[in-house]
């Protein structure tokens, strides 16, 4: 049985709302990394690299399995997902049982830091150590987001947490906008600071990584862990245990897992074309480094006009259709995509524009609206489940897109194909009676869901 934890209730505005300002640096902190690293930088260059060490069929040779050079980037995102589904679960039973989620946040958090720093020393040939620090850093993230997410049912109370959710990922998008303002200095003025383009990229890896453990500190300082009702024990070695009971007590709560199903589809629709991006800028459409994070930089502006935008929309028309209206543009963005001539910045910083007006409110307002079918005292095993659903299932896209580019070598190919991830989610949330899921689970009902 997961053990109980202390509510909202018996904490005081104040408190709760400093908790809530420091809750949301961890997104300050850590969305540097899904920036700079993983959407901007980090993809293209891999890329090169592999490319570099590549034989003349164009394929390297990882525990001598032969990839090629341009799905590199893609498979090592999905073994990273397939480390974080051996991970979460253990972190969430934890936390759940123990009541100290912080400590292992502090673990997660710092060990993906760490990693992401050493990327500076990815030079030359050594597309295999790129390879592993992105496998750790991108594993570590999610599960620091198992533990991060679970807090937002304890410092928000139910009608306020949409707005808590999106502030969170507008904090978020205003750190990587301002990151990405400086690595474009710095990139596209490497010469004048005597620095080949390597190592400006090299430095905007590693400064990264610097960013997200020096940010920690804030939510670290100001979360709070609950006292727990149960003796803690086993928390660590029924990790996968207490994950299938909680999917076990999932089928208590149909409408929740039903919720989450269509999370899975939908949103690993979204993971996939923010960790593609760059890669079928820079690849398929000719597009140069420099562009690449001015397209970036207008993501994350737009970003926190959107999830505040969306945050309002969801407060007037209720969650759930705000999310369905964001999957009908993101299949309209991957149309558009696919159709964008090759060298055209302008046409590719308008797809940008419209990615930053959906994806933020489309990521806050999920969550937001799943911290409502999640049952008192079980928040850490549901958001276990639920992450595994944002970025621990999220291999299937990743590994479709590198398919796609092995079989028909065309990237175009590749991105269309994510159409249907955004089709399958838009129809199975349309079915999912949300107002019905929160009551089911014994939480109050919003006055609009």
């Amino acid at each position: 049985m997961t053990a109980e934890t202390v509510d909202t209730a018996t904490d005081g505005p104040g408190g709760r709302l400093r908790e809530q300002r420091g809750w949301y640096f961890y997104d300050f902190a850590c969305s540097v990394y899904s920036t700079s690293v993983l959407t901007v930088f980090l993809g293209p260059y891999l890329t090169s690299v592999a490319k570099a060490a590549a034989d003349a069929d164009g394929f390297v040779h990882p525990l001598g399995v032969p990839v090629r050079a341009g799905s590199l980037f893609a498979y090592s995102v999905s073994a990273s997902v397939v480390l974080a589904v051996v991970l979460m679960p253990l972190a969430g039973a934890w936390a759940d049982r123990t009541g100290r989620k912080k400590p292992l946040l502090a673990v997660a958090a710092y060990t993906g830091a760490a990693a992401t720093a050493g990327m500076f020393f990815l030079d030359g040939e050594r597309y295999a150590l790129g390879a592993l620090l992105l496998i750790v850093a991108n594993a570590s993230l999610s599960v620091s987001m198992v533990l991060y997410n679970a807090y937002l049912p304890q410092l928000a109370e139910p009608a306020e947490r949409d707005a808590v959710s999106s502030r969170g990922w507008a904090f978020g998008y205003t750190s990587g906008a301002l990151v990405l303002v400086l690595d474009l200095v710095l990139y596209s003025g490497h010469e004048s600071f005597g620095l080949s383009e390597s190592e400006a990229v090299r430095i905007c890896l590693a400064t990264a990584g610097l960013w997200w453990g020096a940010f920690t500190l804030i939510p670290l300082r100001r979360l709070r862990d609950r006292r727990v009702r149960g003796d803690g024990t086993g928390a660590v070695g029924s990790g996968w245990r207490q994950l299938a009971a909680t999917l076990k007590d999932m089928r208590r709560h149909p409408l929740t897992l039903s919720f989450l199903l269509a999370y899975l589809v939908y949103n690993d629709g979204i993971q996939t074309v923010i960790s593609q991006a760059s890669v079928y800028g820079s690849e398929e459409l000719g597009l140069d480094q420099t562009t690449l994070i001015v397209a970036v930089l207008l993501v994350q502006v737009l970003a926190v006009a959107g999830a505040l935008g969306m945050g309002r929309l969801a407060k007037a028309h209720g969650a759930k259709r705000t999310i369905l209206g964001s999957l009908a543009v993101w299949t309209l963005i991957l149309v558009a995509g696919f159709f964008l001539p090759a060298a055209s910045p302008g046409w590719f910083f308008a797809l940008a524009a419209a990615i930053g007006l959906v994806l933020g409110g489309s990521q806050a307002l999920s969550r937001s609206l799943f911290s409502h079918l999640v049952p008192r005292g079980k928040e850490a095993a549901y958001f276990s489940a639920y992450e595994l659903s944002d970025r621990g299932l999220s291999w299937l896209g990743p590994l479709f897109f590198g398919l796609a580019y092995q079989l028909t070598g065309s990237y175009r190919d590749a991105i269309i194909s994510l159409a249907v991830f955004f089709g399958v989610g838009f129809a199975l949330l349309a079915r999912v009676p949300v107002a019905c899921a929160v009551a089911a689970a014994g939480n109050p009902v919003p006055d609009r869901i």
